[in-house]
């Protein structure tokens, strides 16, 4: 069963007065947006509004998938609460409103959610783009809405570009950790340390924790060397910036109806509180609370605009739903298995994780293509999901795991034993070659960020499921965060996991999901 997020709102320049509403439908996987709705309706209240926004978000839901589950999101605690059987529906006009809703999905398949107004903007936007329209004596048009835009561009036009090849926040990160270590530069180094021949302090210890947990079933990306700027750069948090580009009369209007909708939602579940004075305090203190907001929002978009929160082009992402191959029988064994060993096939728990996996991406329904490393593994794992999906597998070499050379088929503790000085030569550089001459870590990164622009040119705006390995999966989540390459051993990545990476036309990369094994259980 397909699962989606309506998020849904709803505005009156007078309550009543003139009104609009707004609705957003997107995939619960992956967050990408589905379907926008946004209409001037006349005059009318801000309830009504509202109301009529949720028919809109449940109608365009039902449209994509009438089989599909529906969770609703809205920051109008009256319809929330109404909606869930909680409050009684006194309004005339809004009885009949709710009791449409209530019919477009069977009982049972809508959930509801009340949620901050900070966390409704995508809604709100095309509301009050829906009621600008109508000022302007228009309808609302899809083509012309920013609301999306709007949304993802929290940091303003303050924030920096990002350089660099799309989905490669290096250069981003590299900003944002250069600003958090001023003036913190000799703690940091002194921080880092070393033992008495001078290696970093912590590399024994991350010797031994790839040791223990070597291979991830078969690959290497578990074991490596930090010298402490991994913590450097997270001990100081990030605040994430959000300014609002709206007209200040639209968003003092329609704070003004939200203040007003409180004011109804609480005089309706029996609040005693005077209802007029409530909504001036609220409507005073909002502007005032918004105004400050916006100030603080610009200084911090200042100090870490990072390519996640820069403003981001037009138009639906690429985006990437990454699965690790089901178990092999070196897996268990936690063996060196890249793309120069001998290539084994999945086991009957591989086959039984790679169905498991077909199952929920069934449900969900968001999967438009495959693409497969060329590898066995990969091979069956996307061919018993293609038969799911009934969908063709494209397969690309570029997506093949690390060739480890010499180590092939080894425990980490048996290329200890046979190759030690190549191993801490390896743990220590991202540039370092496996005995035998394997792949470097860095040979693979350069691969995968071809083979990964090659991909976002073919698929943009659509979502794409690449079965691929261990190595390539934390690479691209490693570009996409602009993180460093000792990165690569600080991610857990099991057998048949998920994670989830979108990829924007300006070059903004999103990390959505990790390492997800939900399915599994």
């Amino acid at each position: 069963m397909r699962e989606f997020i309506v998020e849904a709102d709803g505005g009156s320049r007078g309550n009543p007065g003139p009104a609009g509403y707004g609705a957003v439908v997107s995939d619960a996987a992956t967050g990408e947006t589905l379907r926008e709705a946004a209409e001037y309706i006349g005059v009318a209240t801000n309830n009504v509004a509202e109301y009529r926004g949720l028919l809109a978000g449940l109608r365009a839901a039902h449209e994509l998938d009438p089989g599909a589950a529906v969770h609703v999101r809205m920051d109008s605690k009256l319809v929330v609460e109404q909606m869930s059987g909680r409050w009684k529906i006194k309004h005339p006009g809004m009885k009949p409103l709710a009791a449409d809703a209530a019919r477009i999905f069977p009982p049972g398949r809508v959930t509801y959610e009340w949620i901050p107004r900070e966390r409704n903007k995508h809604a709100d936007r095309l509301a009050n783009e829906a009621m600008d329209a109508g000022a302007r004596g228009e309808q609302w048009s899809a083509s012309t809405s920013t609301a999306e835009l709007d949304t993802r561009a929290g940091a303003g036009a303050g924030a920096v570009a990002p350089a660099g090849p799309p989905g490669d926040a290096a250069a981003g990160a590299a900003r944002v950790r250069e600003a958090l270590a001023t003036g913190r530069g000799a703690s940091a180094a002194s921080a880092a340390g070393t033992d008495a021949v001078g290696r970093p302090a912590r590399a024994d210890a991350d010797a031994r924790a790839a040791e223990a947990v070597a291979g991830q079933g078969g690959t290497p990306a578990e074991a490596g060397s930090d010298a402490g700027s991994a913590k450097t750069d997270a001990d100081v948090p990030v605040a994430k910036a959000d300014s609002d580009t709206r007209a200040p009369k639209a968003d003092a209007d329609h704070r003004g109806a939200e203040a007003e909708a409180e004011a109804e939602a609480e005089a309706e579940a029996g609040a005693e509180a005077d209802a007029s004075t409530a909504m001036d305090t609220a409507r005073a203190t909002d502007v005032d609370t918004a105004t400050a907001k916006a100030d603080a929002d610009a200084r911090a978009a200042k100090a870490v605009a990072t390519p996640g929160w820069a403003p981001a082009d037009m138009g639906a992402p690429a985006t990437f739903v990454l699965l690790r191959h089901g178990e092999t029988p070196l897996t268990p064994q936690k063996r060196f298995s890249g793309s120069g060993g001998t290539d084994p096939s999945l086991s009957d728990i591989g086959r039984d994780q790679a169905e498991r996996a077909a199952a929920l991406l069934a449900r969900r329904g968001t999967i438009q293509a495959i693409v497969s490393s060329p590898l066995a593994r990969t091979r069956e794992t996307a061919g018993i999901i293609a038969a799911r999906l009934g969908l063709d597998v494209s397969v690309d070499d570029g997506l093949r795991e690390t060739d480890f050379g010499a180590w092939e088929g080894l425990t980490f503790a048996e290329v200890r034993e046979r190759h030690p000085d190549d191993l801490n030569a390896w743990l220590a550089s991202p540039d370092a070659e496996p005995t035998g001459g394997g792949e470097s870590f860095a040979a693979t990164a350069t691969r995968i960020a071809a083979t990964r622009d090659k991909l976002i040119a073919a698929y943009t705006g659509r979502t794409v499921l690449l079965v691929t390995h261990v190595t390539p999966i934390k690479t691209l989540v490693r570009l996409a965060l602009g993180a460093p390459p000792e990165s690569l051993f600080r991610m857990e990545l099991s057998a048949a996991s998920l994670s989830v990476v979108a990829y924007y036309a300006d070059g903004n990369a999103s990390l959505r999901l990790l390492n997800d094994t939900s399915h599994l259980r």
